[in-house]
């Protein structure tokens, strides 16, 4: 890697990278923690509907008062990607309408975007990607968040000759989490709610990491930037450890749990009965690989690889990921190197609204992490077919139907604004992929 030399002689011509972030929440107060020690780069601007949390964020993560004073705070993303001292947008808002909003405002203003808006990537991301591409900007998936991760490591496998079996991370997860909602989310992370809410936790945002959505969001858009396939009915979610990775993440007629070659999967933390697994991969990534031949095999073995019974299949992983303290490598890949760290280039995967319980005409979605639906992750073509909504449209939309309690909801259950800006990018984008070829293995 040559980021740093290449910061370096930025700073030394006096032109530092110049960044705009939209959303100072956690993500992006971790990357904030981080600007003081990058000579080179400097965050010029930051937007937030609060601009005063912003200001206190900062202060939080140990800016002086000089660097705010320098800083400029606005409540308005689609000005921020507008302005002349803004050569890279960061999206963190979380939200899926405002992150396509603020991507098409950045590349209308020839500016690159880091997405670390997932939520947005999935609804839209492949198409995002293409209007990039026409508008001569860089469209990139966020470093340090796990899918961007993963693609990293599904690139170096496939760049030396592997084929890939399996990619993806590990998380905590039993399958009555998929029922949780807000009121009971803190039991399950050993915190009363007086302590989540002394600590500025929202309870909605960290039920979706329980729950199984943003599992099903980051499968997806790893099997969107590496066209990889997604299981036919959802994630397995399958306990295992770092050392079975190989065993377990291989295809069926291998002896392992995949239907397929060339998938993503999530693995737990804890077995069914809720013991932990040994050896866990919680807060990490993977990647398995299959040799492409005998030689290959025995190299396995010889270099000390933890492989499957066969020899042929072997992991690799990293068992951390820190999340907005390593975003910076997406900004400066982007505004140095013109490469995106990680980019949907297909539509494989999506993310669909799935009923947590049974629910009645004229009631309303509350989108991820809420009370009424959980996403669950579809092939895109499954979900094209059967007319499912998205989970970043289950915001604030009223059932014109009753859906049964674990039935996927669809577009036709619900009244929805088609004239929406992120809805009619959502279905452009359904246009433009529904007949293309998915996942290549």
């Amino acid at each position: 890697m040559n980021l740093f030399s290449l910061l370096q002689r930025r700073a030394e011509a006096g032109r530092p990278v110049r960044v705009g972030m939209i959303g100072a929440g956690k993500f992006g107060s971790m990357f904030l923690g981080q600007v003081p020690t990058i000579p080179g780069l400097v965050v010029t601007a930051i937007a937030d509907l609060d601009v005063s949390r912003a200001k206190i964020a900062c202060r939080a993560v140990g800016w002086d008062e000089a660097r705010i004073a320098a800083t400029a705070f606005l409540e308005d993303g689609a000005a921020l990607c507008a302005r002349d001292d803004v050569e890279v947008v960061v999206e963190a808002t979380g939200s899926p309408a405002a992150g396509v909003r603020h991507a098409l405002a950045a590349f209308a203003a020839g500016k690159h975007i880091v997405m670390v808006n997932v939520e947005a990537d999935v609804l839209a991301g492949p198409l995002l990607a293409r209007k990039a591409a026409s508008a001569g900007v860089v469209y990139s998936m966020a470093y340090g968040d796990q899918p961007a991760l993963t693609a990293e490591m599904v690139d170096w496998a496939r760049a030396t000759g592997f084929r890939v079996a399996c990619a993806g991370k590990g998380t905590k997860y039993l399958p009555e989490y998929h029922r949780v909602t807000p009121d009971d989310v803190w039991s399950h992370y050993g915190l009363t709610p007086e302590q989540a809410k002394a600590a500025g936790m929202n309870s909605q945002m960290f039920n979706s990491f329980l729950d199984g959505t943003k599992s099903a969001i980051e499968m997806a858009a790893i099997a969107n930037a590496c066209d990889l396939r997604p299981p036919s009915d959802g994630l397995l979610f399958p306990p295992c450890g770092v050392d079975d990775l190989a065993h377990v993440l291989r295809p069926a007629s291998a002896g392992g749990a995949l239907e397929n070659n060339g998938t993503v999967e999530v693995v737990s933390s804890l077995e069914r009965d809720g013991r932990p697994v040994f050896r866990d991969l919680r807060w990490g990534v993977y990647v398995v690989l299959e040799a492409p031949n005998d030689y290959a095999a025995a190299c396995f073995a010889q270099y000390g690889l933890k492989t499957d019974a066969s020899g042929r299949y072997a992991a690799q992983y990293k068992p951390y990921h820190l999340i907005g303290m390593e975003l910076s490598i997406s900004i400066l890949s982007a505004a140095l190197r013109g490469e995106p760290t990680g980019q949907s280039r297909v539509f494989a995967g999506d993310a669909v609204a799935t009923a947590k319980r049974a629910l009645k005409r004229g009631e309303t979605l509350d989108g991820e992490g809420g009370y009424t639906v959980y996403g669950k992750l579809s092939p895109a073509q499954r979900s094209l077919r059967e007319d499912a909504l998205p989970i970043g449209l289950a915001h604030h939309v009223t059932l014109v139907r009753d859906v049964p309690d674990g039935a996927v909801v669809r577009w036709a259950d619900v009244a929805i604004d088609e004239g929406a800006q992120h809805v009619a990018i959502r279905r452009e984008m359904e246009r433009a992929f529904s007949n293309e070829k998915v996942a290549a293995e």
